[in-house]
């Protein structure tokens, strides 16, 4: 068997490590049809198209990645190990066309997952047809039995539940690309998590100025800097939005997907986060007392970060703070600590 090992010794930017034995699941936790018989079928622009068994996979050569995964939301997992057939020996089973430029991996789930890579690309990184996971096979709510493995690249480039690779002359961009706004290069060392604001700026201010944002898909928008004290945000698409340093007070975000925004500074006392997607935002050196963070996700979210000049910007929280421990438990070690703390403070003025 192949071993290549990829781990790296720094994270990339804005990335913080998990637990060792955590694995977070982020999406949907099982297929569409989980007992129908599993095949993987090449198709698009190749001379040989072909349906492949679980056996057919397992019977090919077998190459092991040791790797690390980094995903969108700010969470990274070290040296994990991911075994199964590399893309570029699938390849020389079907000879794809001349013209054939892209590869699009696509998965049996409810919503129709899907991602894209330029095939040279998607070879030269090593992109897996993964099996296994740590010497045992992939678990089904994360991506078994068979799931695309994209080192290089964010974690959502890598599809779980993978039934079909489509090659194809021209791009075609993928579930999260196309409907979340991600990036589709999704190159980590580069922070390319999302595209650019859905709205310009004109539109932009007058939704500042109502403080009224409440259904509207908003991501990336740039709400910095303003006095926005009750604002009402609830069910709003809010990915990757900047409120750095400002004031939120008793804000409503309740059932908002705010995963990766930035509330560095801000003032969030009393603000209403039940049911938000919170996965990767960042609050350090928030006001957050009073807030109510009940049946959220805080997967890969900062409460507290490292200056370049040796201080430490750390969010405001006490015991007036709602917040159950089953919501603290996905935070990375460091911030779970942190907010542990926090949360045994006496109520302060």
């Amino acid at each position: 068997m192949n071993t290549i090992d990829l781990t790296q010794e720094t994270l990339p930017p804005g990335q913080q490590l998990v637990a060792r034995d955590k694995w977070p699941i982020i999406g949907e936790r099982e297929p569409l049809n989980s007992t129908a018989p599993w095949t993987l079928r090449l198709s698009g622009r190749i001379e040989c198209p072909q349906i492949l068994s679980l056996g057919d996979l397992e019977s090919m050569p077998q190459t092991t990645l040791v790797m690390d995964i980094h995903c969108v939301t700010r969470w990274s997992r070290q040296k994990m190990t991911f075994t199964g057939v590399q893309l570029s020996d699938l390849i020389e089973k079907v000879s794809p066309a001349s013209d054939a430029r892209f590869v699009s991996f696509v998965a049996r789930s409810a919503r129709n997952h899907s991602t894209s890579l330029l095939i040279d690309e998607a070879c030269e990184m090593k992109t897996l047809i993964a099996l296994a996971v740590d010497g045992e096979p992939l678990p089904i709510n994360h991506g078994g039995p068979i799931r695309n493995i994209v080192p290089g690249r964010y974690f959502y480039k890598s599809v779980k539940w993978l039934q079909e690779i489509e090659f194809m002359t021209e791009d075609r961009l993928g579930y999260w690309e196309a409907e979340s706004g991600y990036h589709n290069h999704a190159d980590y060392q580069r922070e390319e998590r999302y595209l650019a604001a859905t709205i310009d700026k004109r539109t932009a201010l007058g939704l500042i100025e109502s403080r009224d944002f409440s259904g509207k898909d908003l991501r990336s928008i740039d709400a910095g800097n303003r006095d926005l004290g009750g604002l009402k945000a609830n069910r709003s698409l809010l990915r990757d939005a900047s409120f750095k340093n400002s004031n939120l007070m008793q804000a409503d975000f309740t059932d908002a997907n705010l995963s990766n925004a930035h509330f560095e500074n801000s003032d969030l006392r009393g603000a209403d986060f039940t049911r938000a997607d919170l996965e990767g935002a960042n609050f350090s050196g928030a006001d957050l007392r009073g807030a109510v963070f009940e049946d959220c996700s805080l997967v890969g979210a900062s409460f507290f970060k490292a200056l370049p000049d040796g201080s430490v910007s750390a969010a405001r929280l006490d015991d007036t703070n709602r917040i159950a421990d089953s919501v603290l438990l996905p935070l990375v070690p460091s911030q779970l600590e942190f907010i542990r703390l926090q949360l045994n403070r006496k109520r302060s003025d």
